[in-house]
C-alpha cells in the first residue's frame, strides 16, 4: 500500500488515505457556478447558462453529466458525480439530474467563493466514504464535440494524478483569442503532456497573437485531474484559510436526499479564489514538491463564453447562419438568431449579427461586440431591472410561476404547484394576495384557517397574515395570483416553515 504523497513530500493532511497500486476510481466533479451574464438574455443570474439548452436538446449541465459515460475498461468511474452549485440553482440542478437519470451528490454552496473553495468542498464530499478517488473536475457550461478524445486526455491526466501530480487539460489554440487564460508549456514528457511553466490571465490581443505564434502556449480549459487527498493537502499548504473554512463547513453540513448543505457561517469565512490563483500558480516553486502537468485536449472544446462562441459551435447554413427556435433568414449572412419565447424571428439582410429573443427581452448585437454584453447586464442590474436576475417564468422546488403582468402597485402571476408539493408557510409585510384556482385543488392555510378551494373558487390573503398554498391532489394545481401593495419584490417573504430548507 503506497501513500498518496509518494511524490508530494511530507505534507500533512487529515485527508491522507491509503490506496492500492491499482487504478483508483475516478470521481466526476462538476463545477456548476456562474452568474449568467455573457449569454444574456437567455441566461440570468438565477438561471445561468449551464441550465440552458444552448446547443442541442440537452442543457449544458446535462451534457456534462454524461461526459464520463462509457469511459473505458481501464478505469472505474464512481456512479455518483459530485455537483457543486449555488443555493439559488440547487432545485433546477436537482431536477435536471433527475430528468437525466443521474443520482448525483449535490453540494450547495452557501455563497459564491469561486472555484478553489468549490473544489475543496467536492474533494471532501468525494472522499467522505474513505476512498482516495481521483477527481475529474470540469465546468458545467462548456461544449465538447469528441468524447473519445476527451476520455483519452483524461486517462493520460489520471496517470499523472495517480502518481501524485495535479494535471489540467490544455487546448492547443486555433487563434489569438483574448477570452481565455493561457498556459505556458514547460518540459515535454513522453506521453505528449508537458510540465506547466506558468499560467497567464486573459491577454491583450497583441500578446495573445504572440503566444499563439510562439507555439509555447495553450488555452486553459478549466478542467483538472487530481487525487482528492493531494488537492486537500495543497489547499491546506497554500491557502490554509480556504482549507479550514471548507473543512469546518463540511463538518457542520446538513445532508438530506443526496444533497449536502455546508454550514453557511463557516463557509463564508473562506476567501474567494480560483483554482489557478490558489494552487496552480504555486506548483513547481521551491515550496511545492507536487508537479503541475498539462495534457493536450483536442476534442472540439469551447467554453461557450459568448453568443459568438455559440454561433461558431453550431451547424450553419450555406450563408453561415445558425438558428435556434422559430427563425427565418432572408438574405442574411453570418447571423445567429434564437427565438426563446416561441415567436417567429425574421432576419432580413443581416450580417454578423446576434439576435436573441425571450419573453421579456430582445438582444441585438454585432458579433464583434459580444464581450460588451457583460457590461450591459451590469447596467441593467444597477437600474434594478428584473431582467438581469430571472426570467418571467421562474422555477421553484414546488413547481413554477410565470409573471404575466405588472404595473404600479400590482403584479399578476400564474402559479403551478406540482402534486403533493407545497409552498412555505410565509407572510408578507408589504403586499396582499388574491388567489383564483384555474385547475386542480388547493389546500389553503390562512391564519388559523385551513380550507380547500376547487376550480373557479378564490380567496384573499391580507397583508401580514401567515399563509400557505398546497396541492393535495394528483394533478398539477394552477392558480392566478394577483398581488397588490407598496412593494412586490420577491425578498418580501418571511418564512416560518419550509420543507425545502429555505430561510428568510
Amino acid at each position: 500500500m503506497d501513500k498518496v504523497f509518494a511524490t508530494a513530500g511530507e505534507m500533512d493532511t487529515e485527508a491522507r488515505i491509503e490506496v492500492s497500486q491499482q487504478c483508483p476510481p475516478l470521481a466526476q466533479v462538476i463545477l456548476a457556478g456562474g452568474s449568467g451574464t455573457r449569454l444574456w438574455p437567455v441566461s440570468r443570474e438565477q438561471f445561468p447558462k449551464q441550465l440552458i439548452d444552448v446547443i442541442g436538446d440537452k442543457t449544458l449541465l446535462q451534457a456534462t453529466m454524461s461526459r464520463m459515460d462509457d469511459f473505458g475498461p481501464s478505469w472505474t468511474v464512481t456512479p455518483e458525480p459530485v455537483i457543486v452549485c449555488g443555493a439559488e440553482h440547487y432545485f433546477a440542478t436537482f431536477e435536471q439530474a433527475r430528468e437525466s437519470g443521474v443520482n448525483a451528490r449535490i453540494v450547495v454552496e452557501p455563497g459564491r467563493r469561486d472555484t478553489a473553495p468549490a473544489l475543496t468542498l467536492a474533494a471532501l464530499a468525494a472522499a467522505s466514504a474513505g476512498n482516495d478517488v481521483i477527481l475529474v473536475a470540469m465546468p458545467a457550461d462548456h461544449a465538447i464535440e469528441n468524447l473519445p478524445a476527451l476520455h483519452e486526455a483524461i486517462q493520460t491526466a489520471a496517470v499523472h494524478a495517480d502518481a501524485g501530480a495535479i494535471a489540467t487539460l490544455g487546448v492547443p489554440p486555433t487563434g489569438a483569442d483574448t477570452g481565455f487564460g493561457y498556459i505556458r508549456l514547460g518540459t515535454a514528457l513522453e506521453d505528449g503532456a508537458y510540465r506547466i511553466e506558468r499560467f497567464v490571465e486573459k491577454p491583450a490581443p497583441e500578446l495573445a497573437a504572440q503566444y499563439v505564434e510562439s507555439g509555447n502556449y495553450w488555452w486553459n480549459s478549466g478542467m483538472f485531474v487530481v487525487r482528492a487527498s493531494v488537492w486537500l493537502a495543497l489547499i491546506k499548504q497554500f491557502q490554509p484559510q480556504i482549507h479550514d473554512a471548507c473543512v469546518r463547513a463540511y463538518e457542520g453540513a446538513k445532508v438530506t436526499d443526496g444533497c449536502v448543505v455546508p454550514d453557511a457561517e463557516a463557509f463564508l469565512q473562506s476567501p474567494s479564489d480560483s483554482i489557478d490563483y490558489a494552487v496552480m500558480e504555486h506548483l513547481g516553486k521551491p515550496d511545492s514538491q507536487v508537479a503541475g502537468i498539462v495534457v493536450p485536449l483536442q476534442a472540439g472544446w469551447s467554453d461557450l463564453g459568448s453568443w459568438d462562441a455559440v454561433w461558431q459551435a453550431m451547424e450553419k447554413d450555406e450563408c453561415g447562419n445558425a438558428a435556434s427556435g422559430r427563425v427565418l433568414f432572408e438574405g442574411a449572412t453570418a447571423t445567429y438568431a434564437r427565438s426563446q419565447g416561441g415567436r417567429l424571428l425574421a432576419c432580413v439582410g443581416t450580417h454578423d449579427l446576434i439576435v436573441v429573443e425571450t419573453d421579456d427581452a430582445v438582444l441585438v448585437a454585432d458579433r464583434s461586440h459580444v464581450q460588451d454584453i457583460k457590461g450591459l447586464v451590469s447596467r441593467i442590474k444597477a437600474e434594478k431591472s428584473p431582467e438581469a436576475e430571472a426570467h418571467r417564468k421562474v422555477r421553484r422546488p414546488w413547481g413554477f410561476y410565470d409573471s404575466i403582468d405588472h404595473g404600479d402597485r400590482f403584479q399578476v402571476k400564474r402559479i403551478v404547484v406540482m402534486p403533493g408539493a407545497r409552498l412555505s408557510l410565509q407572510m408578507h409585510h408589504h403586499r396582499a394576495e388574491h388567489w383564483i384556482v384555474v385547475s386542480g385543488t388547493a389546500l389553503v392555510t390562512r391564519g388559523d384557517e385551513k380550507f380547500l378551494l376547487g376550480e373557479n373558487e378564490s380567496t384573499y390573503i391580507p397583508l401580514g397574515v401567515r399563509h400557505r398554498l398546497e396541492n393535495p391532489g394528483c394533478v398539477p394545481l394552477q392558480i392566478i395570483e394577483v398581488q397588490s401593495g407598496a412593494y412586490l419584490g420577491e425578498d418580501d417573504i418571511v418564512r416560518f416553515d419550509d420543507k425545502y430548507g429555505r430561510a428568510g
